[in-house]
C-alpha cells in the first residue's frame, strides 16, 4: 500500500504555491515602484506621479509618519480631523474652507512638518478638516517657499533656493 497523497491535493498545493509566489512578486514590485517615485539628492528632490495621478511626498507631522498628497491648488496644508485628534493637536479656532466637495468648517491647529529630503515647517498653521481622505494635503503655504517645476510626470524641487 503506497502512502501517496491524492492527486487533487498535489494540484491544489502547486496552485497555492504559484499564487503565493505571484502575490509576493507583486508586493515586491509595488514596494520598488513606491521607492522609485521619490528621490532626494543634496540639492534636488524628484517626485514621480503615482498611479493615482498625484504626487506623494513622505514626511512626518509631529513625529508621526504620514504621506502627503501634494496639492498645488490648495492655499494651505490640511489634515484629517481624526489625525489631528490622534496627534493631540489643540484647536486654535474654527475656519470655513472651500474644498472640492464644497465649503466645510475645520479647526485651525499648529503642527511641525518634516518632509523627506530635508524640507521643514515649524509650528505651521494647518487646517484639520472632517471628511478629508486619510491623507494630509500639502498646500502652497509650504510649496510656495520652494522653487519647483512640474514636467512629464515629475515634480522637481530645487533645494538650493528655499525661501524663508
Amino acid at each position: 500500500m503506497s502512502a501517496e497523497l491524492p492527486r487533487t491535493f498535489k494540484v491544489v498545493t502547486v496552485w497555492l504555491l504559484v499564487g503565493l509566489a505571484l502575490f509576493l512578486g507583486v508586493q515586491w514590485w509595488l514596494h520598488r515602484a513606491a521607492q522609485a517615485r521619490f528621490t532626494a539628492g543634496a540639492d534636488v528632490i524628484e517626485i514621480r506621479r503615482g498611479p493615482d495621478g498625484h504626487y506623494h511626498w513622505p514626511g512626518r507631522i509631529n513625529d508621526q509618519d504620514v504621506e502627503f498628497l501634494v496639492d498645488t491648488g490648495a492655499t494651505g496644508t490640511a489634515i484629517p480631523t481624526q489625525l489631528a485628534r490622534e496627534l493631540g493637536l489643540e484647536s486654535l479656532g474654527q475656519v470655513s474652507s472651500s474644498t472640492a466637495g464644497g465649503v466645510v468648517t475645520g479647526d485651525v491647529v499648529r503642527a511641525d512638518i518634516a518632509l523627506r529630503g530635508g524640507v521643514t515647517a515649524q509650528r505651521l498653521r494647518v487646517i484639520a478638516l472632517p471628511g478629508l481622505a486619510d491623507r494630509p494635503l500639502l498646500g502652497m503655504d509650504v510649496l510656495g517657499r520652494l522653487h519647483w517645476q512640474q514636467r512629464d510626470g515629475v515634480l522637481r524641487i530645487d533645494l538650493r533656493s528655499i525661501r524663508s
